[in-house]
């Protein structure tokens, strides 16, 4: 089967439509869809409505920390942009939508895969999975011979050996990495709606799992529009430069 692995959209539309269309085309039988659809961007009405459907045709969807803050109280540990966004976020949001996020798990497993937004090891606490250390905490908290993980904006991934021995790896777009069994693996996602490596493609990972591998893929799109709807939603303008960016 073809997984195609979405996280941090973001409230980015066009992003989000490039992807999925660009998945298609390579011929992905499921959507995983993992974690912060909203925050940051200007069309979190409109992710959401898309996310629904999606779940409601057989994806799978887990919970980010942007997801729980637009349906709670708080938005504790943020920066001002990101409290600011999802601020302006919630009065938007239907019952509908507060359901659908409040219903989110922080984790689901399928076929040997443990589908999560941030370390496995603790889901609630999203906590970055940035490093080796991080990497191999999450692993060691779960039999799943492939983790797969959001919220950090930034494609990764992790190897550890039967001796404990933990490889880092930054993955080249559009080049499939084998996931070979007596290893086991951790993906980290680069984002859909807001990367953060410099590069302001939209990022998504295609997992195959017969036979495992995982090919992390760059989708152009309308950046400048997607952009241009912050400005004109009176969001930070940060959050429009750095789309731009890529950062």
């Amino acid at each position: 089967m073809r997984i195609a692995i979405l996280a941090d959209i973001h409230g980015n539309l066009e992003a989000f439509h490039a992807c999925l269309e660009h998945a298609k085309a390579r011929g992905a039988e499921r959507i995983a869809l993992l974690g912060d659809l909203v925050g940051y961007g200007a069309d979190p009405e409109a992710v959401l409505e898309l996310a629904i459907a999606l779940v409601a045709a057989g994806a799978i969807a887990v919970l980010g920390n942007h997801d729980e803050a637009a349906i709670g109280a708080g938005a504790g540990g943020m920066n001002d942009m990101a409290a600011a966004a999802i601020a302006w976020t919630r009065p938007r949001l239907t019952p509908e939508h507060r359901r659908f996020l409040s219903g989110l798990p922080l984790t689901v497993e399928e076929e040997g895969c443990l589908f999560v937004h941030a370390d496995a090891s603790a889901p609630e606490r999203w906590r970055y999975v940035a490093d080796a250390e991080a990497a191999r905490r999450s692993m060691e908290a779960t039999h799943a011979h492939v983790t797969v993980c959001g919220h950090v904006h930034r494609p990764a991934l992790y190897s550890l050996g039967e001796t404990g021995k933990l490889t880092p790896f930054v993955p080249v777009g559009g080049a499939p990495v084998p996931l070979a069994h007596g290893r086991r693996w951790l993906a980290v996602l680069g984002a859909v709606g807001q990367p953060r490596d410099r590069n302001p493609a939209a990022c998504y990972l295609m997992l195959e799992t017969s036979p495992m591998q995982a090919t992390w893929h760059r989708v152009p799109y309308d950046v400048a529009g997607a952009a241009a709807k912050i400005r004109a939603a009176g969001l930070p303008l940060g959050l429009a430069e750095r789309l731009l960016l890529g950062r």
